[in-house]
């Protein structure tokens, strides 16, 4: 899974091309989406979830693969009930090719996607009105994570195929200027079964002070600090995980120092300490995923609010293994595993206010929906599963 080049992402969506799969809506049918900052939770907060939780129908964005039989026909548009997690379809974006993955502007008032190709891009699109404002070379192949700098001046991508992180201005209007920089893994050599380096995310560091790209090529992450007035990216620290892990996706804890790693080929996580002042990161030891003996590929992993649980989505197992978060973030405590109602879950992401957690399931073609118990973490499905083609992203707002 981790050692046939960035093509093996796309063949798995090859195979999730399911009959059944509902058609969304033409877009012309869709309600303006509603993008209200006023209604997203502050950090620091501690607020009941019932005061917490939005009224009304909340905006749903889903990526898929165009060009995959089976797969969308751009950027999937949908609602939510913040209460019962219930999905309704609401459109299409269309003009943005592969969009595996999606981001949202600090301000919400732009989405971004990548357009993960061999010749691969950036895409910005107004949400007020759902106008693309234009694509951006990423400079690499198959890019298939991206993220937003907190000042919201940055878009960052990271290129799967050609294993290089990318950097675009962003104007006052939410759209991408001309790439600023592009950093190459080079070094160190790839790991067991593997070609080259394959750049899987690059996000920043709570305190904004660093930006860590995630290459499961070269079994590293890279801590890099960004010029925030050029563009660019210097860097300044590099964690090697065990051989032949495949380090895929990170995600940190609420308080800042400690990380959480979800390693792909050889299906364990890692908890890893953060330090601020140089942007160091120590990987710690693998430690299992709950799945047993058979075939399983972990995703993404995530950190509710309160910073007291931890789920992955895995792939091949189907499942969700949850985690307690003990010692103040620096240690997981494996809980159980959850199916996930689904096949081959890609990505998972929570509600704004975290009541919801919402899984993409690329070769089942849906989306389900969990409610989360915010007092032991417990995971409940909401009754029914959304359709959605060749589904790899959920993004609710």
């Amino acid at each position: 899974m981790g050692s046939g080049g960035w093509s093996r992402r796309r063949f798995v969506g090859a195979l999730a091309c399911g009959a059944g799969v509902a058609a969304l809506p033409s877009c012309g049918d869709a309600p303006a989406p509603a993008t209200d900052p006023a209604t997203a939770p502050e950090a620091g907060t501690s607020p009941s979830r019932e005061a917490r939780r939005p009224s009304g129908p909340r905006p749903l964005y889903l990526g898929t693969y165009t060009s995959v039989e089976g797969g969308g026909t751009g950027v999937g548009l949908a609602t939510y009930d913040p209460g019962t997690g219930r999905i309704t379809g609401a459109g299409t974006i269309g003009g943005v090719g592969d969009p595996s993955y999606l981001a949202v502007h600090p301000d919400r008032r732009t989405l971004y996607a990548v357009d993960e190709r061999d010749d691969g891009a950036v895409t910005a699109v107004r949400l007020s009105d759902r106008k693309v404002l234009g694509s951006r070379s990423t400079g690499g192949s198959a890019p298939c994570h991206l993220s937003v700098h907190p000042g919201g001046r940055w878009l960052l991508s990271a290129n799967y195929g050609s294993g290089s992180v990318a950097v675009h201005p962003i104007d006052a209007s939410g759209a991408l200027g001309e790439r600023t920089d592009l950093v190459r893994h080079s070094a160190p050599p790839p790991g067991p079964g593997q070609e080259g380096p394959h750049a899987h995310q690059v996000v920043t560091s709570p305190d904004g002070g660093h930006v860590l790209a995630v290459d499961l090529g070269t079994d590293t992450v890279y801590t890099y600090r960004l010029d925030e007035k050029a563009g660019t990216l210097t860097e300044v620290g590099r964690a090697r995980t065990r051989p032949g892990a495949g380090p895929r996706h990170l995600t940190f804890h609420p308080g800042g120092r400690y990380a959480y790693l979800a390693n792909e080929v050889d299906d364990t996580v890692a908890v890893c300490s953060y330090d601020r002042a140089s942007g160091r990161v120590t990987v710690g030891e693998a430690q299992s995923t709950g799945t047993g003996s058979g075939t399983n590929h972990p995703a993404q992993i995530l950190v509710t609010a309160n910073g007291r649980y931890a789920y992955l989505a895995n792939r091949g197992h189907n499942s969700l293994t949850r985690y307690a978060v003990e010692a103040e973030g620096a240690r997981l405590r494996l809980l159980d595993t959850v199916p996930v109602g689904g096949d081959f879950p890609r990505q998972i992401a929570f509600s704004p206010e975290g009541a919801l957690l919402f899984a993409a399931n690329q070769k089942s073609s849906t989306v389900t929906v969990f409610h989360v118990d915010e007092a032991n973490g417990e995971l409940r499905r909401a009754e029914e599963t959304f359709p959605s083609p060749v589904a790899v992203c959920a993004l609710p707002l």
